[in-house]
């Protein structure tokens, strides 16, 4: 009810709500309309979204200019210094005891082998950036890749179901894996794709991949595919070290713009493999919570 005295004014309203089936017997007396509750409450989730959105950017930023002053760093005094008295002793061995294709055979059967045997190829991968650059370090990373994720999965035949009694104690990460065995073909590509991009051990999913279910064609595929960043970032690694060798030699120095240029690269570098990474995670955790509803 509303009640005027004859001069412009209203008393708000007031209304007794009783006997609530679910919280029980109560009285509520509130003034004003549920639309005013409604704008208040959006309003504030407006406000706090904005505000979740500028923190979101001034982090990465910030993060950002971390990452270029602890590139400066590198580049500028401590690489330098590992490089003059690690890498070039390194590299003038290698060059006076191997020749270039036997180099390349070398860096070839360790990037194809060293996956199979649970051993890091990334060091291997730099040395076919420093060696070969773009072009050719690519072409021989990509086709030994090829072999390297084909022979754990491959051998996975042999501890197919020691592999499936692993997966049970792990449930939430073989979530994630049986996720790359259903669905179409391009959903296997899509899944695999994204798990070779996220920060996923790739070694341990060669093996686990045959239990999961999914076929080789779509493995394959998305295992060089999703390897394409790594193998981009392991050649500018290889070219950076390459640069700095160069640049440590007493003829030689780096100058201000080649110094902003390679903070710059490393900058850009680091940011898209985080950007494609942090894609990836959320892409995974969406296919992951979509299992449940289609199964």
């Amino acid at each position: 009810m509303t009640y005027g005295d004859g001069v412009d004014k209203t008393v708000p309203e007031l209304k007794l709500r009783m006997d609530d089936p679910e919280n029980g017997d109560y009285v509520k007396l509130r003034g004003g309309s549920d639309e005013d509750e409604e704008e208040e409450g959006s309003s504030a989730g407006c406000w706090i979204g904005s505000v979740t959105s500028v923190w979101f950017w001034v982090k990465l930023i910030f993060l950002l200019a971390c990452v270029g002053v602890l590139a400066f760093v590198i580049i500028k005094w401590i690489g330098p210094f590992l490089i003059e008295k690690e890498l070039i002793p390194f590299i003038n061995w290698v060059r006076s005891t191997f020749s270039i294709p036997v180099l390349g055979l070398l860096l070839f059967a360790s990037v194809a082998l060293f996956p199979t045997i649970l051993l890091p190829s990334s060091p291997s991968m730099w040395m076919a950036g420093l060696t070969f650059g773009y072009g050719k370090g690519f072409l021989l990373i990509i086709s030994a890749a090829s072999i390297g994720v084909t022979l754990p999965f491959l051998i996975g035949h042999l501890f197919l179901h020691k592999m499936q009694e692993w997966l049970k104690q792990y449930p939430k990460k073989a979530a994630i894996l049986r996720a790359a065995g259903e669905g179409t073909w391009f959903h296997q590509f899509q899944a695999v794709t994204l798990i070779r991009v996220s920060p996923f051990p790739y070694m341990i999913y060669n093996y686990c991949a045959l239990a999961t279910g999914v076929h080789y064609g779509p493995y394959i595929l998305g295992s060089l595919v999703g390897m394409v960043p790594e193998i981009f970032v392991s050649i500018y690694t290889g070219i950076m070290l390459r640069t700095l060798a160069v640049a440590s030699d007493k003829r030689h120095g780096l100058s201000a713009m080649e110094i902003v240029v390679n903070v710059l690269g490393f900058c850009v570098t680091a940011s898209a493999t985080i950007v494609c990474t942090i894609y990836a995670k959320k892409k995974l955790s969406a296919m992951q919570s979509e299992e449940p509803e289609t199964s």
